[in-house]
């Protein structure tokens, strides 16, 4: 009898192809860990009232904010195991249709977010219709134009990817292009995780000089980049022709010299 050769849904998930699980390995915690200071960094001077953190409950990005409410948005897909170790709200839904009211959050986060959504543009317009003006936006992702991301685009075609299969990694560039079209303007970013692409810890662990090292003579060729922009309020548009104005002529002025000179003359007695 010959075996029937399973259908792909039947068929066991490579470790590479899941997200969770790669997270688990260690190029994943070593992203993880590079993230967390980026974050810790960037959100400590963000003031407001409402933050919240889109997915990758694996991590909390919002650990040095300050602000009294703090909310954690989950898919229906993700691990409780890692949802549970979380002290906020946690409000389930999607990041296309954040279930936020318009102009109410002060600070998100959409780590990692954009390169495993199906549509990362309505991602960015859901969250500058939920962002107050001034809110600040920060994203995360992989550098296409890395070593990873070379490594990545090479083993689609002749072997395993290095990173997920799912993701479809966005260069920095083109999300800035895409935050300026929604009146975003970029306040600061960061490139990091400058080793080589390798599975194993202990090669991994072998490689920390060249944290320093890329961040000094290669800074824009890091596997991963967080970038924060803030929504800036629009300006006021006249709607109409406007009409015109006729500021009418002032009067002559006799100059200051004579005028006192007029004064002095008519204090003098007459001969």
């Amino acid at each position: 009898m010959i075996p029937t050769i399973p259908s792909p849904s039947q068929m066991p998930a490579p470790p590479w192809s899941s997200w969770e699980k790669w997270l688990q390995s260690p190029p994943g915690q070593y992203v993880l860990a590079w993230e967390q200071k980026c974050f810790n960094q960037i959100v400590a001077d963000v003031f407001g009232f409402y933050a919240v953190q889109v997915g990758l409950p694996q991590m909390n990005t919002l650990t040095e904010n300050r602000m009294p409410l703090q909310a954690l948005l989950v898919d229906a897909n993700d691990r409780q195991k890692e949802v549970k170790g979380f002290h906020w709200h946690q409000i389930e839904g999607n990041a296309n249709e954040l279930p936020f009211a318009s102009e109410t959050i002060d600070l998100l986060v959409l780590p990692h977010v954009l390169e495993f959504a199906a549509d990362p543009h309505q991602v960015l317009r859901e969250a500058e219709r939920v962002l107050r003006p001034e809110g600040r936006l920060i994203i995360s992702g992989f550098n296409p134009a890395s070593l990873w991301g070379m490594r990545q685009y090479l083993s689609r075609l002749i072997g395993s990817p290095y990173l997920p299969r799912d993701g479809q990694f966005i260069g920095l560039l083109r999300i800035k292009d895409w935050l300026q079209l929604l009146n975003f303007s970029l306040d600061r970013g960061h490139f990091g995780c400058y080793k080589l692409p390798l599975n194993g810890e202990s090669g991994m662990a072998r490689m920390d000089f060249l944290e320093p090292a890329g961040n000094r003579w290669w800074p824009i060729f890091g596997a991963v980049f967080v970038v924060s922009a803030i929504k800036r309020q629009q300006g006021i548009r006249l709607i109409g022709q406007v009409q015109g104005l006729r500021i009418p002529a002032m009067t002559q002025l006799s100059p200051a010299t004579e005028s006192r000179q007029n004064a002095v003359n008519s204090q003098d007695p007459v001969n």
